[in-house]
């Protein structure tokens, strides 16, 4: 199981430089859980990242749907980069993944500032497929 966003802040201001949170970012996305395999097809694909990354969701009917993300991606530190964005967003009511600034997250953690642009713009993506998803749910609820 990845551990929360707030725990994940906690551990980042706890490391003195960027070669360990870099590390760190390694490690989280070595914890996330299998991705299946019959969900890494275009469907599931994050267009406008660099490198691939697959995110697949569940979502649990309600009148503010339960949504749980699951992500995976063929480089490391994106694939980190994916268990932060589970961290905060995955198991969420759907008006909560909505009203979430992931950008003012990023950069609680110095994201926005060490990430190189080709990254910044995939997890932008990544965040924007997440928060879509969410909205599509609302809508249908």
């Amino acid at each position: 199981m990845t551990a929360s966003f707030e725990t994940i802040r906690d551990d980042f201001a706890f490391l003195d430089d960027w070669e360990e949170r870099y590390r760190y970012i390694i490690e989280l996305g070595n914890d996330l859980s299998p991705y299946p395999e019959e969900a890494r097809d275009e469907h599931h694909k994050v267009k406008g990242c660099v490198s691939q990354v697959w995110l697949n969701s569940r979502i649990e009917d309600g009148a503010d749907p339960l949504i749980r993300f699951e992500g995976d991606s063929d480089a490391h530190i994106v694939r980190g980069l994916v268990a932060i964005m589970l961290a905060l967003y995955s198991g969420r009511p759907a008006s909560e993944i909505v009203a979430t600034d992931a950008e003012a997250a990023m950069a609680e953690l110095g994201l926005d500032e060490h990430l190189t642009p080709q990254r910044s713009n995939g997890l932008r993506a990544m965040i924007k497929r997440m928060k879509d998803e969410a909205q599509k749910a609302l809508e249908r609820a």
